[in-house]
């Protein structure tokens, strides 16, 4: 058992216009890694029979509602877990559709890598400009194109190849860090969990083998130490009487015992005594690890301040630049006031100025036109009424995301990422 908790776990995000086959490569994934109930597929099984469907539906494993079973289409994220001996997966189905770009932002959010399906017989269209954008908004190290339905091209490799180009002509401009190339039949099952023998001329992995072994260690900063304090421990008990604990999920970087560090916003210094876990103390913990901190001295800190570095700080400011997707209906308010959740610290922040919006599909900054409705990217700056301790997003998504809050309904509207 304990092998198994130990095992890597990769959360992927999976993206493409309405009718690309996402929900079908997810089912197929689930039904040749053996991932799924023989009751599941035979619920699967007879829901095709009656809507007299000649291959068995596997898009129906993952459309968790009735209503995108009706209309066929994928409306919330559904979240799928499944395991192979190698890896642990969590999967983000996200919708295809415009309106829907907050469910892709907020399934995408954590993910370490997004599958972004391209249409063989459609080539790239309006979505993949998107779903490729937003991919590089939110920072994902890893995107495969799986170009599908390779089967309704008589997997022509020429038809792969030519997607293959004007794709990455376009991805160049974005700077995301990792990209490949799969082409793939989901309803067929060429590629995804077995290697395809139509296309002999494709000499890379499967899909299944490409998400098993790509390397995720590296994904989270190791460089720079941030640990946000969640709770401070002081269980005042006889054999604990003089424990003082500080108790959070790692940010960035790697900490051990005997290492210099700074409490913010004080700047008091101190070193690490120990780092304990719920199975004992250990020699080193990174990101992102949840631990608790000891402190060789009496300090004062308290829930959303953060442990550092001296010589590794991150930016103290009140004053913040962030790209902000909308999630409300109600639109973002200029000089409107809301609450603001970073790691652990909780501010309220009123917005200043809405610089400009970005056109999802053209990729251009509309200035004349700054209304930010449900689903719009724009890029504002706010001022917090505390300062906080933040880091550019591209170098780190922990430190450098928040949420704002709607304080009235407690309503999440609006995910940021700073700047």
């Amino acid at each position: 058992m304990s092998d198994y908790l130990d095992m890597e776990l990769l959360r992927f995000s999976t993206a493409g216009s309405v009718d690309d086959g996402k929900s079908t490569l997810i089912g197929r994934m689930l039904y040749d890694s053996k991932s799924i109930f023989e009751d599941q597929y035979e619920a699967i099984e007879a829901s095709s029979k009656k809507k007299g469907e000649e291959h068995v539906n596997l898009a129906l494993l993952t459309d968790g509602l009735r209503s995108e079973r009706e209309q066929g289409i994928t409306i919330d994220v559904a979240y799928r877990y499944f395991a192979t001996p190698k890896r642990k997966f969590i999967i983000a189905d996200t919708p295809g559709h415009i309106q829907y770009t907050r469910n892709m932002v907020t399934g995408s959010s954590t993910s370490n890598l997004s599958i972004i399906l391209i249409d063989a017989r459609k080539g790239i269209i309006e979505q993949t400009y998107r779903h490729t954008f937003i991919a590089s908004l939110l920072g994902i190290p890893h995107v495969v194109f799986c170009v599908n339905k390779m089967d309704l091209v008589d997997y022509s490799e020429e038809t792969f190849h030519k997607i293959k180009r004007e794709t990455e002509a376009f991805v160049s401009k974005l700077g995301i860090k990792d990209i490949t190339f799969i082409p793939i039949s989901a309803l067929k099952g060429d590629n995804v969990v077995n290697k395809s023998e139509k296309m002999d001329w494709y000499q890379g992995g499967t899909l299944l083998y490409f998400l098993e072994n790509v390397h995720i260690g590296s994904d989270y900063n190791h460089i720079d130490c941030r640990f946000p304090v969640q709770y401070v421990i002081r269980p005042q008990s006889d054999e604990f009487h003089d424990y003082r604990g500080y108790a959070g999920r790692i940010a960035g970087g790697v900490f051990k015992p005997g290492d210099k560090v700074i409490a913010l916003p004080s700047g008091f210094s101190s070193t690490i005594k120990s780092i304990d876990t719920f199975n004992g103390s250990i020699d080193e913990a990174f990101a992102p690890m949840s631990v608790t901190l000891t402190l060789e001295d009496e300090i004062d800190i308290s829930r959303g301040d953060m442990i550092v570095r001296d010589n590794n700080r991150p930016d103290v400011a009140q004053d913040i630049d962030i790209m902000v997707c909308w999630l409300s209906e109600k639109p973002l308010q200029l000089n409107g006031k809301y609450a603001v959740k970073h790691t652990s610290a909780d501010v309220r922040c009123v917005v200043k100025e809405i610089k400009y919006k970005v056109d999802i599909n053209t990729l251009h900054r509309m200035e004349d036109d700054r209304e930010i409705k449900m689903n719009d990217i724009g890029r504002i700056s706010i001022r917090t009424t505390k300062p906080l301790f933040i880091d550019e997003y591209k170098r780190n998504r922990n430190t450098g995301s928040l949420i704002l809050i709607d304080e009235a309904t407690n309503d999440t509207v609006g995910a940021g990422m700073i700047l």
